[in-house]
């Protein structure tokens, strides 16, 4: 029998990826300069020369044979020894190679680690708004996700989280800089969640592991500054990916890294490599694995993004819209004037504006812009945005 989760999972599809589908075909119809689509949160910036000469180089002096086969599962060596001293050098937290395990980016770290950490029955904390797939690694793994409602900055409401632990809770999946709004949790947001897990862990009697979720992490803007957490929280599991950093989402090129002072930390590793094996998730790409190792601490010019936020950030607030406006990532939370989201994403659409609605997001009344395009769709969609705006009032 096909297990029921899988065809509900598969039935219920992505919604970003039907609006991104959506808009490929209407560009057919109508021409792609006259759709405008900020649905799907892909890098528009070329990875740095550094990266592409590091390829280049590889292709060159490596043999095929060794650059092209099958890496161990949890990765290279050499390159989880890289990974390790980059994070001990740039954070202060002293991991080994040991506890660093290479992935197929993000995505597969945390549904790794989601399986790893949960057992049946148990729940996972989120902060709302967040990247939907996580109720799908959640569940994978037999959980339960819990939304937990932010405040108005979209910083944590601690009053929320507390009301939301329990002695199930296992595990709180934390996005910053996040992904739909371009909040950047700050330090003390972060003390104070530490410091009401810790208080929480040791009523309940056993852990509560942060997993931070971090492939935004050098994608700030100004002179915000995204907070380490595993160098706040001991017992966290750190997941990070190349794709946005590097520009790099088709490479699929990532790690999780488990805090060396982590609460059944040799446990939690050899659930990490057994959660791998499980699912798949092994043997990283070697030529990718390399040529990441070399450019640890390297960031495309994010320039571009900057100029794109402050464009649409600013054309959407003279218009009257309500948003929020990122420190990171790369997106543009719009409010929807009557509190509709789909209603306001609907109008858009009519527009050939196509925006993703928040409630899939777990955050009802916005709508989520991802200004990762080209300056020109932004300068191109303004009238349209201009119309809608008029439509509501505004």
């Amino acid at each position: 029998m096909i297990p029921n989760k899988y065809i509900t999972w598969g039935n219920s599809g992505a919604i970003i990826r039907e609006l991104a589908a959506y808009g490929a075909q209407r560009a057919k119809a109508v021409g792609p300069e006259n759709v405008y689509d900020f649905t799907i949160g892909s890098p528009s910036i070329e990875p740095p020369k550094k990266f592409l000469d590091t390829v280049d180089e590889l292709m060159k002096t490596v043999s095929p044979i060794e650059l092209h086969t099958y890496a161990p599962a949890a990765g290279l060596e050499s390159v989880r020894k890289a990974v390790a001293g980059y994070l001990a050098d740039s954070f202060g937290v002293e991991y080994s190679p040991d506890d660093i395990y290479m992935t197929h980016g993000a995505s597969s770290a945390l549904a790794i680690i989601l399986a790893a950490l949960l057992s049946e029955g148990e729940d996972a904390l989120v902060l709302a708004p967040y990247f939907p797939e996580y109720k799908i690694y959640v569940e994978q793994a037999g959980g339960r996700l819990i939304e937990v409602p932010c405040d108005a900055d979209f910083q944590t409401d601690l009053d929320a989280l507390e009301k939301r632990l329990t002695p199930k809770t296992s595990v709180l999946i934390i996005n910053s800089p996040n992904n739909p709004s371009g909040a950047v949790l700050s330090e003390s947001s972060v003390k104070a969640i530490s410091e009401l897990l810790n208080r929480k862990a040791a009523e309940y009697g056993h852990p509560i592991y942060i997993v931070a979720d971090e492939p935004y992490r050098e994608l700030v803007y100004g002179d915000i500054e995204v907070p380490f957490i595993p160098a706040f929280y001991d017992n966290t599991i750190y997941c990070y990916s190349f794709s946005k950093s590097l520009s790099l989402p088709g490479e699929r090129i990532g790690y999780l890294a488990v805090s060396p002072k982590a609460e059944a930390h040799d446990d939690i590793r050899a659930a990490v490599n057994g959660a791998g094996r499980a699912l798949g998730y092994v043997c990283v790409s070697t030529m990718f694995q390399l040529a990441a190792a070399q450019c640890l601490g390297v960031t495309v010019d994010i320039s571009k993004y900057d100029n794109n936020r402050l464009l649409a950030y600013t054309s959407l607030k003279d218009m009257g819209f309500a948003c929020v406006k990122p420190d990171g990532a790369f997106y543009l939370f719009i409010k929807a004037p009557d509190g509709d989201s789909q209603g306001f994403c609907r109008k858009a659409m009519e527009k050939d504006i196509l925006l993703v609605p928040g409630d899939a997001f777990g955050c009802p009344g916005y709508a989520r812009l991802a200004y990762c395009v080209s300056n020109e769709r932004i300068r191109r969609s303004l009238p349209a945005f201009k119309t809608l705006a008029e439509e509501y009032g505004l």
